[in-house]
């Protein structure tokens, strides 16, 4: 349905529910993990830029950090180098590392960032190596190239970014320390969105994915979990309940919520402004994560 379709009696049904919404995110942080077909689709793409342009305008402090896997993919096809995984993670050598910093920080942020501009946003791209914000070592566990772990998070260029008006884009990729010091490392960008959120005591951390979020049973639309507890969440994962895919997200909104960030959701980037939906409705979308206390 497109807006001019809606009646003047729903339009202020929708602007009177979202106020008290409004009211209680105005001047929070919230931080939008955002990739999945969300970054592919035109039309979706549009709808996530007007939805932070329009958190941003009410007075939210938003933080968006992207990832960018099939460009990755692609440009690497393009240059001729084969992708090889390890486990299912992508191995990084020298040469993968720099094609994944080129494009990452080189396209796809300034890309983002530049379709805020556009829209009427004030927004600054960012890495996690600008102002070492995002400090990480080698995975050791097992052999996979540059690919890190995130150790600290330095928010002072965040918040000096955040207190400017201007939304924060940030690429994951981050400053290597250690026996890496200051070279680049790949780093898994709804980890990086979970300790962004944590480190600057988010309101609350959002995934887009391509999921309607937790499902008890995979196969059945209905069964989406609307909200869940920490202590709730631990036992679905005991019994076997989250899909293979699902649980590295839900670990990631554990690992925010531990780190203090009041809640998390996952949310489906497939739905046109999903963001608002979760934002401003009473309704939500997708499933919301919390901790106990």
């Amino acid at each position: 349905m497109k807006s001019e379709d809606i009646p003047n009696s729903g339009r202020t049904e929708v602007l009177v529910q979202a106020l008290p919404y409004i009211q209680r995110y105005q001047g929070k942080t919230i931080v939008v993990k955002y990739g999945g077909n969300a970054m592919i689709n035109e039309e979706l793409k549009t709808a996530v830029i007007e939805d932070v342009i329009l958190m941003a305008c009410v007075g939210i402090r938003v933080v968006l950090v992207h990832g960018g896997g099939p460009e990755i993919e692609a440009m690497l096809k393009k240059t001729g180098k084969e992708s090889r995984f390890v486990n299912g993670l992508r191995y990084t050598d020298e040469e993968t590392m720099e094609i994944v910093q080129m494009v990452l920080c080189g396209k796809v942020n300034k890309d983002i960032t530049s379709l805020i501009e556009q829209a009427g946003g004030k927004a600054i791209g960012l890495c996690g190596i600008d102002g070492a914000m995002l400090k990480a070592r080698r995975i050791t566990t097992q052999d996979l190239g540059f690919v890190g772990e995130i150790d600290e998070v330095d928010v002072s260029v965040l918040n000096t970014v955040l207190d400017s008006g201007a939304i924060p884009v940030v690429s994951s990729v981050a400053y290597g320390i250690g026996d890496d010091e200051g070279h680049a490392l790949n780093i898994n960008a709804d980890i990086a969105a979970a300790k962004i959120a944590s480190a600057v005591g988010a309101e609350k951390l959002v995934l887009m994915t391509d999921v309607q979020g937790i499902l008890r049973n995979v196969q059945d639309p209905l069964s989406l979990v609307k909200s869940a507890s920490l202590e709730e969440l631990e036992q679905m994962k005991k019994d076997g309940i989250l899909s293979k895919g699902m649980i590295p997200k839900a670990d990631c909104c554990g690992l925010a919520l531990k780190g203090g960030v009041k809640k998390a959701t996952i949310i489906d980037g497939r739905v046109p402004h999903a963001l608002l939906v979760e934002l401003f409705t009473d309704e939500g979308i997708g499933t919301m994560l919390f901790a106990e206390n």
